[in-house]
């Protein structure tokens, strides 16, 4: 939510501190007892403070008042016969030093105070790591009146303690800039290059999230946000902006395989992309940031770690497409507990199809309406998109809604990216076929491993050209672990259609490797 108020604390106006009289000369004073303490000192020149000879208490009483006219900005009247305008002035009956509205000095204090002709700054507390400063020097380039602009930025956001918002709709509102922490800093990045879509059906309506990908306005998100999981084809949609405009938007293509979509607002210019970020590089325990509209909240930023990674979840899609490859079906009382994120709508009750994706395990916060909205790094680079979260209880068939547990999915942005650049291209993106019915190895009696069985490699296709047969139990693709049969189905759907693909599997025990060209899975 925006906040153009401007919301400055009170107390922080830096115009109530009063001015320091300076002196352009310096004097050490005589300790007391030395024949030059007798001396009468010579009169100061007019309007100029007499130079401290006894105390500071003693000085600071025999200080004129300012000349009429010249009280200090923000200064309250002085009463009282003692008063001395805007100067200090020692309590009635001190013997010795004082300091102002502190209590006694220090015994062994000086009883002077020498004043340079400059006062040396206090050093300024360092308010965040250099990629901070980084990442919000990037917000100012970038940003626009959406995240901290290039004159706030520039002008308040390492000096000054008074509270500041930037001008118009506020994405993100920072209240203390002198103290941004690394969330601040990232949110304040890539807040302006996520939108939250409001999809309308003729008879359903729901919220979702997505990352903008353009400056003329094409944008990534989830099939399911656009369709309203599959009810419908034509959901009118509006998208709106970080900062507060408003588009409407069509849809550029879809992909039920990966639950991804891209749409296209009209007439749009001048919007902030996203930066793309290399999920392949991520290590369990990095940081995480989730941004995007849960229950129709916009601009909502929580954070978290990278809890798992080459995890695969099945999840029940009524937009799931048939490739007639996949004859798995869910055990009774088994529900898959993941499901789509919807925001301020229900998933359909009749979703029985799944889809198979491999995913980024997060514990930043997704809710409800999170769905197509970015997850990055600490560098404000996007690493997965939102798309899924799991339930403590119910089934996806009860239509039941669940808010956030710490176990949420995105995808990662390297299959994002490929699928998002094919659908730009080409209206729709492709997916690897296997050619092989697989099960799960585990469930194989005398299993001695998990991984995926191949209960059947189809005459033709990739497996058996690659040498695959029945029986062999595959464990990795490309590298990555295959724990069972989602894993592989979820990594092949991954890969582009015709692209080459390493497949390790165990035959009798002996580990073998097999380099696969992938076929090309028709979506019914």
């Amino acid at each position: 939510m925006s906040d153009t108020t401007d919301n400055r604390p009170e107390g922080n106006d830096n115009s109530h501190n009063a001015e320091a009289p300076t002196s352009s000369q310096h004097h050490t004073p005589t300790p007391a007892g030395s024949d030059a303490a007798a001396q009468t000192p010579a009169s100061p020149a007019p309007g100029v403070p007499p130079v401290p000879t006894r105390s500071p208490a003693a000085a600071a009483a025999s200080w004129p008042p300012p000349a009429a006219g010249s009280a200090q900005p923000g200064a309250h009247a002085p009463s009282g016969p003692s008063a001395h305008g805007g100067y200090a002035s020692a309590p009635s009956g001190a013997t010795t030093p004082t300091g102002q509205a502190f209590g006694p000095a220090a015994t062994d204090a000086h009883p002077t105070l020498t004043l340079g002709d400059t006062a040396a700054a206090a050093p300024r507390k360092k308010s965040a790591a250099p990629r901070v400063a980084a990442l919000l020097v990037a917000a100012a380039l970038v940003g626009g009146g959406a995240g901290l602009g290039g004159a706030y930025a520039g002008v308040n956001l390492w000096g000054g303690s008074n509270a500041s918002t930037v001008a118009g709709p506020t994405a993100i509102t920072v209240n203390d800039p002198s103290n941004v922490n690394d969330t601040a800093a990232v949110a304040s990045k890539v807040v302006p290059s996520v939108v939250t879509i409001s999809a309308t059906g003729t008879s359903a309506g729901g919220t979702g999230s997505g990352v903008i990908l353009s400056a003329d306005g094409y944008v990534l998100t989830n099939t399911h946000v656009v369709t309203l999981d599959g009810q419908t084809g034509d959901a009118k949609l509006s998208v709106t902006t970080s900062d507060g405009r408003v588009y409407a938007a069509t849809v550029v293509g879809t992909d039920p395989t990966y639950d991804l979509a891209v749409i296209k607002l009209t007439n749009a210019s001048g919007l902030t992309p996203i930066e793309w970020g290399d999920s392949s590089k991520l290590n369990v325990g990095d940081a995480t940031t989730a941004i995007g509209a849960p229950l129709g909240l916009p601009n909502t930023v929580t954070t978290g770690i990278v809890s798992a990674l080459n995890r695969s979840i099945q999840v029940a899609s009524s937009a799931a497409p048939s490739d007639g490859s996949d004859s798995q079906q869910t055990e009774p009382g088994q529900e898959s507990p993941f499901r789509f994120d919807f925001g301020q709508g229900q998933q359909s009750p009749s979703a029985s199809a799944t889809i198979k994706i491999a995913v980024i395990q997060t514990d930043a916060a997704i809710n409800p309406g999170n769905s197509g909205g970015a997850l990055v790094d600490d560098e404000g680079k996007l690493i997965g998109i939102n798309v899924a979260i799991a339930s403590a209880g119910g089934s996806s068939s009860s239509g039941s809604q669940s808010g956030n547990i710490g176990v949420g999915f995105s995808i990662p942005s390297d299959i994002a990216k490929r699928i998002s650049q094919e659908i730009i291209d080409n209206g729709s993106a492709t997916h690897g076929l296997l050619g092989a019915s697989v099960q799960d190895a585990s469930g194989i009696q005398g299993a001695t491993t998990t991984g995926a069985y191949v209960a059947e490699a189809v005459s033709g296709g990739a497996a058996q050209a690659a040498g695959l047969a029945k029986g062999d139990i595959i464990i990795k693709v490309d590298g990555i672990p295959v724990t069972n049969s989602i894993d592989l189905t979820a990594q092949v759907r991954a890969l582009a259609a015709g692209s080459t693909a390493e497949i390790t599997y165990l035959r009798n025990g002996q580990e073998k490797t097999a380099e696969v060209t992938l076929g090309t899975m028709t979506q019914g």
